[in-house]
């Protein structure tokens, strides 16, 4: 470590960043411009022969996709995209709108080997959304299952998951000595990967573009943090679904790291909390992933789940109240809490019972991540202890938000650093804590959801005059949009009749959860809502 750099808070005082405490990875990443995929790159990190147990195991029926199994079926379908079976190549892009399968994982792992760009969406999205999220992505194909197709657009070209032609191509015989098709040759690290969906630090949903590099990144620096468990195999039970980007990283790096997935596909999902604490219990997971919400849930049910030794959480900022309160519940399992986003992958994370006793933080900054405080209002860079607005640089990193160069340009700045909206700070030793958003993003469940958004749907009713959404704070879900409205003079609208208006038109996790009725919505001379000034409506509830 460089003389300049702090070796107990990881701050740079030349750079004026932080830089990662951990260990030099075993070995360094590959060089940017040698050609490597993903899927490459994690096939190289699993042992030879195969492990023996499961790769993916349904929580709700036992059903198991063996590693060797995984591998012949990503081969078969590999080989059927590369004899054009289906009219998709390197460079395109394939829109996923399904809930979490056994298959989707088989699916992901081979768009990504030949070239193809996955991009999956919520199968809760209305019609209208998912039009929006195909044209953002510029998806030329699509995968969904019989109940979701109805919502894609028509006339793109689509494949059923759960249709016989699909399982088909699963052992596609490609015949003769032919090369390994999960072999994509000289397809670029910088190629992109995925292109996953966020609304930012405010507006609209956009489009992410992650490159196989990102995600190799990532791979590595959770490779050389894997623990081995000694109670034999190491079980992750996901929590999150597979379209969203947590669920998309475990699932691939729990391939990569030869673990058995733990899938909560749609059947397991349908029991709640309770059937995927009966599914860890009876499956003897190791690990659960899970975000704030559901961890308050795991404190409140009485399942023992002895052979769990650690809960991942992120997706939303952690209460301090419910970490102490699983802490005490469960003495033996290590709570690691983390910091990430779409944007960023993978920011910090909690690696050892050591650390995992600085309850209130995000983790140390992870391998291959360089961090940096700004002020927010003079821009300059902050040290050890101060509170600034994070920023973040590194091979994990988006290369961008997909045609859209307005939004680009406010996400980064002239040297490259990604503006997170987080106010931060990180202490003497090395420890991520996020004291607020500076974005305007409310967390239901650890999906984001952007108030504009709900605003303009809110604003398109005759019977209201203006419109202004915040969050709400909510024990189980942690936040919960509630509408501010201003109604037409004489109009009757009642609270129902606009939550109704809101939930025909979006997601179920996006719906409105609260009104209220106000004279007006404070606006600055340019129009823009002052939303500091809405929370002083809240007294009123």
């Amino acid at each position: 470590m460089s003389r300049a750099i702090d070796a107990r808070s990881g701050y740079c005082a030349t750079t004026k960043s932080f830089r990662s405490l951990r260990p030099p990875l075993p070995q360094p990443l590959p060089p940017a411009d040698v050609p490597l995929t993903f899927p490459a790159f994690a096939l190289s990190l699993l042992p030879s022969p195969l492990p023996a147990h499961p790769a993916l195991l349904d929580a709700a029926t036992g059903e198991a996709v063996s590693y060797p199994a995984f591998l012949s079926q990503a081969r078969a379908l590999a080989a059927a995209l590369r004899s054009r079976v289906l009219p998709l190549g390197r460079g395109d892009v394939a829109f996923v709108l399904a809930p979490s399968r056994l298959d989707v994982p088989v699916l992901y792992f081979v768009l990504l080997a030949v070239g193809v760009a996955v991009s999956p969406a919520n199968p809760a999205l209305t019609a209208g959304e998912v039009s929006r999220l195909v044209s953002l992505s510029g998806a030329s194909f699509a995968f969904a299952v019989s109940s979701t197709a109805a919502k894609l657009p028509a006339g793109l070209p689509t494949v059923l998951l759960d249709s016989p032609r699909f399982r088909s191509l699963l052992h596609y015989d490609q015949g003769g000595n032919e090369p390994d098709p999960l072999d994509a040759g000289s397809l670029r690290q910088s190629a992109t990967a995925t292109i996953q969906y966020s609304s930012g630090t405010s507006g609209q949903v956009k489009a992410v573009a992650l490159t196989h590099r990102s995600l190799i990144a990532m791979a590595a620096g959770l490779h050389a943090r894997h623990v081995k468990s000694s109670k034999g195999v190491e079980r992750v039970l996901m929590s999150a679904p597979m379209f969203h980007s947590m669920g998309f990283a475990v699932v691939l790096n729990g391939l990569a790291q030869g673990r058995t997935v733990v899938v909560m596909t749609a059947a397991a999902a349908r029991a709640g909390l309770r059937g995927m604490l009966e599914a860890a219990e009876r499956w003897e997971v190791t690990e659960i992933t899970a975000a704030p919400p559901v961890l308050l849930g795991i404190t409140k049910e009485r399942y023992r789940l002895k052979s769990l030794a650690r809960v991942v959480c992120g997706g939303a900022p952690l209460p301090t109240s419910v970490a102490e309160q699983f802490r005490r519940r469960f003495p033996h399992v290590d709570l690691r809490t983390g910091y990430g986003s779409t944007e960023a992958g993978a920011v910090s994370m909690m690696v050892d019972r050591d650390e995992c006793s600085h309850v209130g933080s995000a983790g140390r900054i992870n391998h291959n991540v360089e961090a940096k405080m700004v002020d927010i209002v003079t821009g300059k860079p902050l040290s050890v202890g101060q509170k600034g607005e994070l920023c973040l640089r590194g091979p994990s990193i988006m290369t961008g938000y997909v045609g859209d160069e307005e939004a680009n340009a406010a996400a980064f700045d002239s040297e490259g650093w990604l503006k997170t909206g987080d106010l931060c700070y990180i202490d003497q030793d090395g420890f991520l804590f996020v004291v607020d958003r500076l974005k305007e993003l409310i967390k239901y469940k650890a999906y984001q959801v952007a108030p504009v958004e709900l605003e303009l749907i809110l604003q398109s009713l005759p019977e209201i005059v203006d419109a202004a959404v915040m969050p709400y704070p909510h024990e189980e879900a942690g936040e919960i949009p509630m509408a501010l409205v201003v109604r037409q003079p004489g109009s009757k609208i009642t609270e129902a009749q606009v939550m109704e208006h809101v939930a025909k038109q979006v997601a179920p996790y996006k719906k409105v959860r609260r009104v209220l009725f106000i004279d007006s919505i404070p606006r600055s001379p340019a129009g823009k809502i002052l939303r500091r000034q809405l929370s002083s409506h809240l007294s009123r509830l």
